[in-house]
């Protein structure tokens, strides 16, 4: 009885349907044939590369308008006009419908004309066109205060910045960046000092010049979770291409990094003039103030507001190492050391404490498995101590050597070292009273692959460790990785590079602008973890020159 009425009701349905002629099925009101536009630039660089996609939402138009952006890419000076003559012009058309006659390349400064015709066979008339347009954008991009070390946290949808800081912010200036071509902020907080203690107003003017958006900055002193970083902020800021600093990647470079207050410092170790740039967004701002200072090995520093600036001293040679509180300012001879271990030092170095008062600077000797030691005590540097670390091997030359730093400025809580070793990329705790591996995470086993470079700052309450796995031919899709470890209980930092129960966060597939070139030697990277004064906020920095990146990723411990 079940199938038979089963049956009956499909009978039905179909009797209806057939009792239906063609002229009862009319298409949707909704339809108008496509209601997308897709502009293509034919010419140049950018040849194939989508100029704007246009939603056309207005159905009873016939002249479609493609708002061709000004400037392609947007945030170039390239403007677009030498392309509007010959676009190729696509649409998704609907179910049935058809445009005569085909879509194609266009001469977009002209009136297109074409036919849509629908699934009854009913036509409309319509012309494609196209016009440059100006952005309407008015975003605050990055917003940071110079001099005070505080990052704004932007809430773009409220139009609100944050100011995460307990310090006196009145008669302060800021840097800035605005959505690309916007024509103003004002008042202008780059030129004009102004009292971030209270609330300001700012005002972006878009490309367009009639388009606005109100921001108002906001002091705020929220409170931190217990102790740590909040999952879920982890940021990344910018990856960005080391050519667009004007960086040749095609000659023997050794990055490393520091930070100097509202600066990122970007040195490339081949004895050219560090760059310093606005840390938050990675603009180029300058070359540093070198003085007498010779970069050709590295730089470092530590949170306190100093840089180190180093020479590369071969067996023989001389260390000389400066320090500097200033980008604009001539650096200072801090110490020298005639080098004595038999091997280049320089090229990697990192500071643990306060060069104003305790600290630990150390300068790895290449194709070794031994370190130069410096004890920082009331800002007076120590005699050099030439450490041997046992069981580990030498790691070679520039390409392996490992930058490293000590867990603290107490000797007693040892350090953390790692190297290719062959493809084990094995990193190590030393016994910091023995100088003996008390443990390690055992490497990724990437024959291409080296976890050498090391960085360790405390960040609310907890003892952080980044690694830099560094990848040695990205052009096959063996880039650069990264690691963060929590290694406030040295106990816990067991298993493997990937998978130790210590591990806080990772990344994996670090972006390449390689393009596939075989990258020159050596293949070096730096990272460089820096908490803000504020205690709210840190950044990892991290620069590969054989995956030509530099990048910056955000953390913060913010109770929300």
């Amino acid at each position: 009885m079940k199938n038979k009425l089963v049956y009956i009701i499909i009978s039905s349905l179909v009797v209806l349907a057939g009792c239906q002629s063609p002229d009862d099925i009319i298409p949707p009101t909704d339809k108008q044939g496509f209601n997308r536009l897709v502009a293509k630039i034919t010419t140049g660089e950018y040849a194939e590369k989508i100029a704007v996609e246009y939603t056309i939402n207005d159905l009873s138009t016939t002249t479609y308008v493609i708002p061709v952006p000004w400037f392609y890419p947007e945030d170039s000076y390239n403007e677009t006009t030498p392309y509007m003559t010959a676009m190729k012009v696509e649409a998704n058309l609907d179910n049935n419908y058809s445009i005569y006659p085909g879509l194609g390349i266009l001469d977009l400064t002209k009136e297109n004309h074409f036919t849509i015709i629908d699934p009854a066979g009913a036509k409309k008339e319509i012309i494609i066109k196209g016009e440059r347009t100006k952005s309407n954008a008015c975003n605050i991009i990055s917003f940071s205060l110079k001099d005070k070390d505080v990052t704004g946290i932007i809430d773009n949808a409220a139009g609100t910045i944050s100011l995460i800081s307990i310090a006196d912010l009145s008669n302060s200036l800021a840097d800035y960046e605005l959505s690309p071509h916007a024509l103003s902020v004002s008042p202008d907080p780059a030129v004009t000092p102004l009292d971030f203690n209270n609330d300001v107003e700012l005002t972006v003017t878009a490309h367009d010049g009639t388009t606005t958006k109100k921001y108002t900055v906001k002091k705020a002193i929220p409170e931190k979770i217990g102790a740590g970083y909040r999952k879920g902020s982890e940021e990344s800021v910018y990856a960005l291409d080391l050519t667009a600093y004007g960086f040749a990647m095609t000659k023997s470079t050794n990055p490393t990094l520091a930070v100097l207050g509202s600066y990122l410092v970007v040195n490339l170790g081949d004895g050219s003039t560090p760059l310093y740039l606005n840390r938050s967004t990675g603009a180029k701002i300058g070359s540093i103030t070198m003085g007498s200072a010779n970069a050709g090995g590295s730089i470092t520093g530590d949170i306190y507001g100093n840089m180190l600036i180093a020479n590369s001293a071969q067996a023989g040679g001389t260390l000389n190492v400066y320090k500097t509180k200033s980008v604009t300012t001539a650096p200072t001879l801090f110490f020298s050391m005639s080098n004595t271990t038999g091997y280049t030092i320089g090229t990697k170095m990192s500071v643990q404490g306060n060069l104003d008062g305790d600290a630990i600077i150390v300068a790895t000797c290449e194709s070794s498995s031994a370190f130069v030691r410096w004890i920082v005590s009331g800002g007076v540097v120590g005699s050099p101590e030439v450490i041997s670390v046992a069981d580990i091997g030498s790691w070679g030359g520039t390409d392996n050597a490992p930058r490293f730093t000590y867990a603290t400025t107490n000797l007693a809580d040892g350090y953390y070292l790692g190297h290719y070793a062959g493809g084990a990329g094995d990193v190590y705790y030393i016994n910091g009273s023995t100088n003996v591996v008390a443990s390690k995470l055992a490497g990724t086993g990437d024959w291409a692959r080296g976890a050498g470079i090391l960085d360790i700052k405390e960040f609310n309450n907890v003892r952080y460790m980044a690694v830099y796995n560094m990848g040695f031919f990205p052009q096959w899709a063996l880039g650069g990785q990264i690691y963060m470890y929590d290694v406030s209980n040295p106990g816990l930092v067991t298993g493997s590079v990937a998978d130790s129960p210590a591990l806080s966060f990772k990344l994996e597939d670090v972006t390449s602008y390689n393009g596939g070139a075989t990258p020159s030697e050596p293949r070096t990277a730096d990272i460089l973890l820096y908490p803000s004064a504020d205690g709210f906020m840190m950044n990892m920095y991290y620069i590969d020159n054989a995956s030509g990146v530099l990048g910056c990723y955000q953390f913060d411990c913010i109770d929300k």
